[in-house]
């Protein structure tokens, strides 16, 4: 499993044309008009010079074809009747100009070199690579930055569905990916509501390779009314995913160590939304779960976590609150 590589450790990189290439961005928005300004305003703001912004209405009921209206010819805007996230991010991925997509949720932002930065990278790869990331900043529905752990190990680089299996390592917001590539993949899982992505990643990172780049330029919006903080939709659409993932094959099923440290730290993740939420009991029971799946991980610097980082977080969870 390749992690952490840097640019001078790309081998033979074919050059091509993609600077040229252009990218369609899918902003799917669902009663976000209040921050869609942002979302739009920073994919308009790109340095990448070649860009299509495809706001995709999904049944809202609040101002959002209001706001949308105002960009006039600037962006396209495509309202349906609503049917969930990934089925938004299917019509945008359907109606797109440009070989190279962008996804962009209507309450996170771009830098303004993302695309720019990706496309760049796109340029140095081999052609086989599908998807370009970002690492990503994480604000509050005010706009101040929260202060995460950064840890100097944090992994970049070369990845393939393996990783992506054990964790997820990039947000739907911070990536750029060929648009043959999602396609070959079978597009978004309309029947998962939340997870989506990184069902799609596992996919896509199956038969191509992903890249991950070290630089944060995409920005998170975190607040109470995000997909992510309904820890129990969270935790079984992530089952869900690990089990379908599992049952076609993509690593054997006979990989026990491998299935039983993805399930470990599955529950490790699921303790934190679950605190996140201010269910302190069934953090600690899904933090306990994970210790009885896997007790010990050799390398937890593969997973951008610290040494004991499951007695860390026990201790936080007794006697700290959740920052939101």
């Amino acid at each position: 499993m390749v992690l952490d590589i840097r640019q001078d450790q790309v081998s033979s990189p074919v050059k091509s044309n993609v600077m040229a290439a252009g990218v369609s961005v899918v902003i799917p928005a669902y009663n976000y008009a209040h921050f869609l300004p942002d979302a739009i305003n920073s994919a308009l703001s790109q340095t990448y010079p070649k860009v299509e912004v495809i706001v995709i209405d999904d049944g809202s009921t609040d101002a959002t074809p209001e706001v949308a209206a105002r960009y006039g010819d600037r962006i396209r805007y495509i309202r349906k009747q609503n049917a969930g996230l990934p089925a938004a991010r299917n019509t945008g991925i359907q109606n797109a100009s440009y070989p190279f997509i962008g996804f962009l949720d209507a309450d996170d932002q771009w830098k303004p070199d993302f695309l720019e930065r990706a496309m760049t990278r796109f340029s140095e790869l081999p052609a086989e690579f599908g998807l370009v990331a970002a690492q990503a900043i994480y604000i509050d529905e005010h706009g101040k930055e929260f202060d995460l752990k950064s840890l100097a190990w944090a992994v970049h680089g070369r990845m393939d569905h393996r990783d992506i299996l054990l964790k997820t390592r990039f947000s739907p917001s911070a990536v750029v990916a060929r648009r043959s590539a999602l396609e070959a993949a079978g597009l978004f899982d309309e029947s998962l509501r939340s997870s989506e992505d990184r069902d799609m990643w596992i996919r896509v990172g199956a038969k191509y390779p992903l890249f991950l780049q070290s630089e944060r330029l995409a920005v998170i919006r975190r607040h109470r009314t995000s997909m992510s903080r309904n820890a129990g939709r969270m935790k079984a659409n992530i089952q869900r995913v690990l089990d379908k993932s599992k049952a076609n094959g993509l690593v054997s099923p006979n990989d026990t160590g491998f299935w039983r440290r993805t399930r470990a730290f599955m529950y490790f993740q699921t303790a934190w939304m679950y605190y996140e939420q201010g269910e302190r009991l069934a953090a600690l029971r899904d933090l306990a779960l994970s210790c009885l799946w896997w007790p010990f991980f050799a390398n937890p610097n593969l997973l951008n976590e610290p040494k004991l980082f499951r007695l860390r977080t026990c201790r936080h969870f007794l006697f700290c609150r959740p920052s939101i």
